[in-house]
């Protein structure tokens, strides 16, 4: 499972702080609990199928985490982080999709996938080049990080630089090297890192200042990194946040494309709701999903974050909805 937590699982403020580090727990025991009583109606049991498809969250539940380059502010030079929002402007969540299936189902290298994605989207034309020197990109310590620190290479050497992509690990390890210097380019995400930074430099379990709109979290997340010494380019169109998803053919059956027609046409008691045992708790999973959308389910499935077991779930017809990462391979439609 990757180890990394999306803000959305997590609860806001200082628990996000840490849960982003560590992850929100590893797979669950499986098991699905007794229906509840807040559940009515017939509700959608589960179709099995092979092709997963997330749900549009239309009335933004979650919080805009869209990739985002973090870069020590005394290494920003203008030519760095144009260099590195060419990487954002080329990638949207349908591209950052097929990037995590060449790699996590494909097996192909984070670099070789990385460099093939530079090629067919002519990454590098008209970079400028910069004052040059020795640059180190931070990646996490999971495949899709590892892949975007493979992008801002590219862009960076076409920039002059000598640039190293050294995994780091969590963000509780590479937040601090990058305040330090010690690495100077990192991939993040908008609302986790603001939510991480605003713990930080508060303390406590401050306010969140992130927010389902991109422009009002990058906002906070620069007025939050001017406080250590970090510096950020522009956000990409995409995103990778907590999604819910359906199989195709449960979408066809039952015909709901956005969690408002999944809450008006499955809420009741043949619903199953699977994901991480956290999430009947966290504000951005099923409770959310109740008080934003007014969906009502049967049952929840315990099962893992984002990882096999859910997937497993949907596509063996054990559970109607599950909980993924909106930038899973699994999304892919070819």
């Amino acid at each position: 499972m990757r180890a990394r937590t999306r803000l959305a699982i997590g609860a806001i403020g200082a628990v996000a702080g840490a849960a982003l580090l560590t992850g929100c727990g590893g797979a669950g025991s499986s098991g699905t609990d007794a229906p509840q009583q807040s559940a009515s109606g017939a509700g959608c049991a589960p179709v099995k199928g092979q092709q997963l498809i997330a749900l549009q969250d239309d009335k933004k539940l979650q919080n805009s985490d869209n990739i985002i380059p973090a870069v020590n502010s005394k290494a920003a030079n203008p030519q760095l982080i144009a260099a590195l929002d060419k990487v954002s402007a080329a990638l949207d969540t349908p591209k950052l999709i097929q990037l995590n299936k060449a790699v996590n189902d494909d097996r192909k290298t984070p670099k070789v996938a990385a460099e093939e994605f530079a090629s067919a989207n002519n990454l590098t034309a008209g970079i400028a080049k910069g004052p040059g020197g020795d640059i180190v990109v931070g990646a996490g310590n999971f495949a899709e990080s590892q892949t975007l620190g493979e992008l801002y290479r590219i862009a960076l050497t076409a920039a002059g630089y000598q640039v190293k992509v050294q995994q780091i690990g969590n963000r509780e390890l590479y937040e601090p090297a990058l305040e330090k210097g010690e690495v100077q380019v990192v991939p993040e995400y908008a609302a986790t890192m603001a939510e991480f930074l605003n713990t930080k430099t508060k303390g406590g379990n401050p306010p969140p200042v992130s927010s389902p709109d991109i422009n009002t979290t990058v906002t906070a997340l620069k007025a939050e990194g001017d406080k250590v010494g970090i510096t950020f380019g522009a956000p990409a169109a995409a995103q990778d946040q907590n999604a819910f998803a359906v199989t195709q053919a449960f979408a066809d059956k039952y015909g709901v494309r956005t969690l408002s027609e999944l809450a008006a046409k499955c809420s009741g008691s043949a619903t199953v709701l699977g994901g991480p045992p956290e999430c009947q708790q966290r504000p951005f999973c099923k409770p959310g999903l109740e008080k934003t959308y007014g969906l009502s389910v049967g049952s929840f499935s315990s099962l893992d974050q984002g990882g096999p077991l859910t997937k497993s779930g949907l596509r063996d017809g054990s559970i109607s909805v599950g909980l993924i990462f909106s930038s899973d391979g699994a999304f892919a439609t070819s």
